[in-house]
């Protein structure tokens, strides 16, 4: 039943996109974006300024924050080559399935600047066959949060550079702490199998050395960096354990968010948006948290999954120059800013983390720049969907204790080679 449901609210928002431009009517530019209410309104009201300085009309195609059914909304638009949206938001994820299918616009001929953004990000994530074919609006990478008083308390000056000294620190500090509280951890993550746990796994192993691809033709799962870096994480929630052993089963963004929230933790993997709610005024744990660059398996080499959310434009757009005015005009420096102020969303451009407004509205982006530029995106392929169902499978299985390492891996690898052998790649 829920899937007719989502097949037919995929095809009643298809109806809606062939209604904007019906036969007889004058073009229109339309910009599809999901989000909250609030999200929407503040894009509502940029689109308004937007026409204002242009005379170019905008209309904005809303869709839920459901990032499932967003993503199917956009593939029956562009499956079908219609003309709208012309302009729309992609998860970082989803970019080289578009892409792979040419159907974005390639952005290099509408005078766009590559150098105001992170190069590495417009390097890894938006560029496709030597093509830009899209620019960051909004930025997410992992990061490490961490109890600032608890390790001024037990001697340690600065968080952990590596992955060998944060669970050092969380070996030390564990038992002192459970004698007041018996329900805290020393490190909590996404280990639940979905696709944060395949991020996680992301960070852990490219801070080894190691990844999932070379490019976009080679696995390389099975490799040395990876078994040593899943080893770790298993460790972490069965030897010596310092995770807990609901890990595997139960722990996404918002149960790791609440557990370091509600004092139960020392170090928690999350991203940028738990900074604001651990910071709230009703927060137990206001003024005591730090944030820093995810550990390496030796200093400075950590990595952060990159998340976020890319504009780019249909290559079915019949308002092409128009549609580059509009993400000229959302990813400009003005209204980067206001992204920031209003949403506390995190820019796609460099400049903007240089502004005194913004830095005292949010004082932690300083500390993000540098886990942005070291963001990692996942595969840019067009079948990557398939190949996170498959590590996160066999991923899980480490942390459960029903594979080694090694095994799990080379299931992995094998079953990618065979998916990859499925789209004709040898």
């Amino acid at each position: 039943m829920f899937k007719k449901m989502f097949y037919l609210s995929g095809i009643l928002l298809f109806a809606a996109i062939l209604l904007l431009n019906g036969c007889g009517q004058q073009p229109r530019l339309t910009f599809m974006v999901g989000g909250a209410p609030n999200e929407l309104a503040f894009f509502e009201s940029l689109l308004a300024s937007f026409t204002a300085e242009t005379g170019v009309e905008v209309t904005l195609i809303r869709q839920s924050t459901d990032s499932t059914q967003r993503k199917q909304g956009i593939l029956l638009a562009l499956r079908g080559q219609r003309p709208d949206p012309d302009v729309m938001l992609l998860d970082v994820a989803w970019i080289g399935q578009m892409a792979a299918s040419k159907w974005l616009e390639p952005l290099d001929s509408y005078e766009i600047r590559r150098q105001d953004f992170f190069t590495s990000i417009i390097e890894l994530a938006d560029t496709y066959e030597n093509q830009l074919i899209g620019l960051p609006l909004y930025i997410d990478g992992g990061l490490l949060y961490y109890r600032r008083d608890l390790l001024d308390k037990h001697g340690y000056q600065n968080p952990p550079q590596t992955w060998g000294e944060l669970r050092q620190m969380a070996e030390q500090i564990l038992p002192a702490e459970r004698e007041q509280n018996p329900n805290f951890w020393g490190h909590v993550w996404q280990g639940a199998q979905y696709e944060g746990l395949i991020c996680n796994a992301l960070e852990f192993f490219t801070s080894a050395g190691g990844g999932f691809f070379v490019g976009t033709a080679t696995p390389v799962i099975d490799q040395p960096a990876n078994i040593k870096a899943l080893r770790y994480m298993s460790e972490l929630i069965h030897k010596q354990p310092i995770s807990p052993p609901n890990t595997f089963t139960d722990m996404k963004e918002e149960e790791v968010r609440m557990n370091f929230h509600n004092g139960n933790a020392l170090f928690e993997r999350n991203w940028p948006y738990a900074w604001g709610l651990h910071n709230a005024a009703d927060s137990p744990v206001r003024g005591k948290v730090g944030i820093a660059p995810l550990p390496g398996f030796t200093p400075g080499k950590g990595a952060s999954t990159l998340g976020g959310w890319h504009i780019v434009m249909s290559r079915f757009s019949d308002m092409k120059p128009e549609a580059a005015a509009l993400i000229k005009y959302l990813t400009s420096t003005t209204v980067q800013k206001q992204l920031s102020l209003k949403l506390g969303w995190n820019p796609g451009r460099t400049d903007v983390y240089d502004d005194a407004d913004v830095l005292a509205a949010n004082p932690a982006l300083k500390d993000l720049r540098q886990v942005f530029n070291n963001a990692v995106p996942r595969p840019i392929i067009p079948y990557y969907s398939n190949v996170s169902q498959i590590l996160q499978k066999h991923i899980s299985a480490t942390l459960a204790n029903r594979a080694t390492p090694e095994e799990s891996l080379k299931n992995a690898q094998n079953e990618v080679l065979e998916l990859m052998k499925s789209y004709g790649i040898k």
